[in-house]
């Protein structure tokens, strides 16, 4: 395997230190993923390795480690970009010393140009050892000449999902970008104090707020643009991998009291600016300002969209500034997935409402925090559905007309498992106060699925990514969808191609996607992935102990249960995964027993047992139906169909 860093002698003529440092940051974070897959590292050329490896395979894997572990360092902030090329070809070699050689070391050496920066490239004498046995798709090249080798060499680029961003198939792309879709791009924090960043980034999420309310819109949701933040794409890129055909874009500087915002409209299919505008104001007219904004947006819509008219309707405001900026505060980390974060908001939200116990906005924020808390594990599923609920009915009864607080009260009725009439009429309700809620659609594609209507649930959780298609909640629920209605190839190009937005989740599906098709070598492999991702994540323990019981390791799968059964003490909801792992092992007894009590505590996993290809005996079980009834007395499933 050869790898070369790409710019290095160009960047080491304009920053020579700039560039060695580069040199050793690379060198230092690849260097140990060598000895991770047992290669053996045989010299480095300064910007680049050449090493060898005991079987094509273990090459292959760690060359995309490699540019796994580079493109997520690549993705952080205010990074300079560090991209290899990496070839691989399998051959005898001739060691003299510490050093190899031989037609295999050249050809690899010749392979290495030919992959484009980011990328991996190997030989058809790889590709024969290693296809079906990575999760990732190969391309073949047409056959290339190489300089300095006999006649034409079959290669083949090695398909990293991080490079193909934009999951949806060509099929539902329209030709001609779509104005009435719209992104608002992260504003641009241009405040001497870093620390007022939150107010660029609520500033942006309130004009999503504000443009969603627009009848004949299509708005881009916050977990999505925000992927944007300093990262520099040009605007046909954003407008391709979004699907849209407007991109609202600008900058805010707040110093004291003072606030200043530029903004501008851009039309992504002619790049052309349909307006722009410049603000200077008090801190005070934050709330002209966003009308204003968004008032222009509508004004700029094509004529033959639905708009009833061009003003926006107003969202609710607190009484004083003070409120407003913890709101925004508790809006900038309330989408995390680490408890501190999520905790933190929770705290900012709080303030909120100590200086305004009439801030609706904020009662939802606390109900929101208080769901992604029991979501993510860090809080127990009846405590934060007790709490997000008490929240989010002060929202409601305080702005019944606002959309932000249905859609969690329907987040929070599909976490405590209330009658499904009960949680369509509020997703209905939140898509009929905003129809641009990704939430309500995810959760309609949910309550179909519990149903067993697979392909409704496909439809819903559709128009939910199609809204949000970035979000790592949406593409989970997803890949799911198209698991549970027997898609399954689909699934597995979905949860390849979203790997980088959501590798944890992605790899769990890839796992059972092997563990449906009998592959428990790949399902190891997947599950391998997980534990490094989250060793300590419920799902990594479920899914060990149930690859564990497939391969006949008892004693692995019983220690997986014990960590399980510990969360269920705490009353988390994944617990009940515990059974999946029994099942596994052959006891359908303790299966059931476990999927009986989850679903008097609320956390039993209806819809996966329901559709899922992994519970198609059980499903055969009597006591299945027993379960069923059980679900649909709880859920009144039969008074909704």
């Amino acid at each position: 395997m050869f790898t070369d860093m790409v710019g290095s002698t160009a960047s080491a003529q304009a920053n020579e230190a700039e560039a060695l440092k580069l040199r050793d940051e690379q060198s230092n974070l690849i260097r140990p993923l060598f000895a991770a897959h047992q290669g053996r590292e045989i010299k480095s050329m300064g910007d680049g390795f050449l090493s060898e490896f005991g079987s094509a395979l273990r090459a292959v894997q760690c060359a995309i480690d490699i540019q796994h572990h580079l493109n997520e360092r690549n993705s952080q902030p205010g990074v300079a970009a560090i991209q290899l090329r990496i070839g691989i070809h399998l051959g005898d070699v001739e060691e003299r010393g510490t050093d190899i050689f031989g037609d295999a070391v050249n050809i690899a050496s010749r392979i290495e140009p030919v992959a484009a920066p980011g990328e991996v490239c190997i030989s058809g004498e790889v590709y024969s050892q290693v296809r079906n046995k990575i999760p990732n798709q190969l391309e073949k090249l047409p056959p290339t000449a190489l300089k300095g080798v006999r006649g034409l060499i079959d290669i083949y680029r090695v398909v990293l999902p991080w490079s193909v961003r934009d999951v949806r198939s060509a099929s539902s792309q329209s030709t001609a970008p779509d104005r009435s879709r719209i992104a608002v791009l992260p504003f641009v924090s241009m405040s001497p104090d870093p620390n007022d960043e939150y107010f660029a980034d609520g500033l942006t999420e309130e004009l999503i707020a504000s443009l969603a309310l627009v009848k004949g819109l299509k708005v881009i949701a916050r977990t999505s643009v925000m992927d944007y933040k300093k990262k520099e794409k040009h605007v046909s890129v954003i407008g391709k991998e979004l699907d849209v055909g407007t991109v609202i874009e600008g900058s805010v500087r707040k110093a004291g009291n003072r606030i200043r915002v530029t903004v501008q409209m851009i039309d992504v299919g002619t790049e052309e600016h349909l307006w722009a505008a410049k603000y200077d104001d008090n801190l005070d007219d934050v709330f002209a300002v966003q009308s204003d904004i968004a008032t222009k947006v509508a004004a700029s819509l094509p004529s033959n969209l639905s708009v009833v008219t061009p003003a926006v309707p107003t969202l609710p405001a607190p009484r004083d500034i003070p409120a407003y900026l913890d709101f925004l505060q508790g809006q900038a980390l309330v989408y995390h997935r680490d408890e501190e974060p999520l905790r933190q908001a929770l705290r900012f939200f709080e303030a909120a409402v100590e200086k305004d116990p009439t801030y609706a906005r904020a009662y939802a924020g606390i109900a929101q925090a208080y769901v992604r808390l029991g979501e993510n594990g860090f809080l127990s599923w009846s405590e934060s559905i007790e709490k997000g609920r008490e929240a989010a009915d002060r929202a409601r009864t305080l702005s019944p007309d606002s959309a932000e607080a249905y859609v969690v009260l329907t987040q929070l009725s599909f976490m405590a498992d209330e009658p499904i009439a009960v949680q369509e009429a509020e997703a209905r309700k939140a898509l009929e106060l905003n129809p641009n809620l990704a939430e309500a659609h995810d959760i309609l594609g949910q309550l179909a699925a519990s149903r067993g209507d697979a392909a409704s649930a496909v439809r819903h959780i559709e128009d939910a990514y199609h809204l949000d298609p970035l979000s790592p909640l949406t593409l989970r629920y997803l890949g799911l969808a198209y698991f549970y209605a027997g898609r399954l190839e689909d699934a597995r190009d979905h949860w390849e191609r979203t790997l980088p937005l959501d590798p944890l989740n992605s790899y769990r599906g890839l796992a059972n996607y092997y563990i449906a098709k009998g592959d428990l070598v790949q399902a190891n492999a997947m599950v391998k992935e997980m534990e490094r991702l989250g060793p300590t994540y419920e799902r990594t323990y479920a899914s060990r102990g149930v690859v564990a019981a497939l391969q006949g390791d008892r004693a692995t799968a019983m220690e997986m249960i014990a960590k399980l059964d510990a969360t269920r003490d705490r009353g988390f909801a994944l617990a009940s995964s515990a059974g999946f792992v029994y099942l596994a092992l052959g006891d359908s007894d303790k299966f059931f027993e476990y999927m009986f009590a989850s679903a008097k505590d609320h956390t039993l996993p209806w819809n996966e047992i329901l559709l899922s290809p992994m519970f198609a005996q059980v499903r055969k079980d009597p006591r299945f139906e027993e379960l069923r009834s059980l679900t649909s007395e709880m859920l009144q499933l039969k008074g909704s169909q």
